[in-house]
């Protein structure tokens, strides 16, 4: 319990990152921040896969398949969603929405779950979900009053960047149900070789992506400086942190995370996300969280301290089932 809450944080520190990215490169398109994050996964990913090759080599035919389909909706679409979303609607209302997957996730994994990895007793974990769903309301009482205090808020921009947040929401509700489904299935299996699959099945598609997003631009003749941006140093260096710490460390992080932990228990750890990502949000904003805000934050933490008190019951022993495709 101890060490898998310790993951599940640094994991949480880690892809707090990944909301930086849009706001440091407000100018560069969405789809720019999505390729090429997971380009500079991809990349990473290969010398990390050759130190461990012998690992990496036992992954099967449905394993790569797998790790595909996990890349492809938890990676790059999500992230597609999310960056697009922050660029239209600031940090913190996306980053709030994000925030209901702990909720979201807990309930889904109970009820899913519970056969596996025990069922947490509703009752017990009603006060944790109440107190984490109270937190994401009252940040996001406090973003609305600002955005309708301003005179020159573009109300339909945010509320498309409230759409693409619930979409990045969809994504991540599915990945890391999936992703633990296959954790738990094979609990011989390194999750840091699991990560770095993930990273490499990510390369082609993101290549993919970037040469595509190239040629259209190229196509429509946009005023586009072709492959880094306008800003190339920044672009590749922030791609190349963020797939390192957030994309890889991350994933590796949550992986561990998600073969010791209940999903259910290890859903609501995604608070620490949220918790990480307003941080950041504010550290740009070079200015301290009002008193709405800290106190949806104190709820935050509150929720997560609950659900760690809660203990799964009805633990099955035996071998986890396996992954459904």
């Amino acid at each position: 319990m101890l060490f898998g809450t310790l993951f599940a944080l640094a994991a949480g520190l880690m892809w707090g990152l990944v909301f930086v990215g849009p706001l440091l490169l407000a100018d560069y398109p969405a789809v720019m921040l999505s390729f090429g994050r997971y380009l500079a996964f991809g990349l990473i990913a290969l010398p990390l896969a050759w130190l461990d090759w012998a690992a990496v080599r036992q992954l099967t035919r449905a394993d790569w398949i797998e790790a595909l389909k996990l890349t492809l909706v938890g990676n790059i679409v999500y992230y597609l969603f999310l960056s697009a979303a922050i660029q239209r609607a600031g940090g913190p209302l996306p980053t709030m929405i994000i925030g209901t997957l702990p909720v979201i996730i807990a309930i889904i994994s109970n009820l899913r779950d519970g056969q596996r990895d025990g069922r947490l007793p509703w009752l017990k974990l009603a006060p944790s979900l109440l107190l984490i769903a109270a937190g994401i309301a009252l940040v996001n009482q406090h973003e609305l009053a600002l955005l309708r205090a301003d005179p020159n808020a573009d109300l339909s921009r945010y509320g498309m960047g409230a759409l693409l947040a619930l979409g990045a929401v969809v994504c991540w509700t599915w990945y890391p149900i999936r992703n633990a489904d296959w954790l738990r299935a094979h609990q011989d299996r390194s999750p840091r070789t699991w990560a770095t699959a993930q990273g490499l099945v990510t390369l082609p598609v993101a290549l993919l992506g970037f040469g595509l997003t190239w040629a259209y631009f190229e196509a429509t003749q946009a005023p586009w400086v072709m492959p880094f941006g306008p800003r190339p140093e920044a672009f590749v260096g922030l791609m190349l942190t963020i797939g390192l710490c957030a994309s890889w460390l991350g994933t590796m992080c949550w992986n561990e995370a998600s073969q010791r932990l209940p999903t259910a228990l290890v859903g609501q750890l995604i608070v620490f996300e949220t918790l990480a990502a307003l941080s950041y949000a504010y550290a740009l904003r070079g200015q301290w969280p009002d008193a709405t805000t800290a106190g949806g934050v104190a709820l935050l933490v509150g929720g997560v301290l609950w659900a760690l008190r809660v203990k799964p019951e009805g633990v099955q022993k035996a071998t986890a089932a396996p992954v459904t495709h």
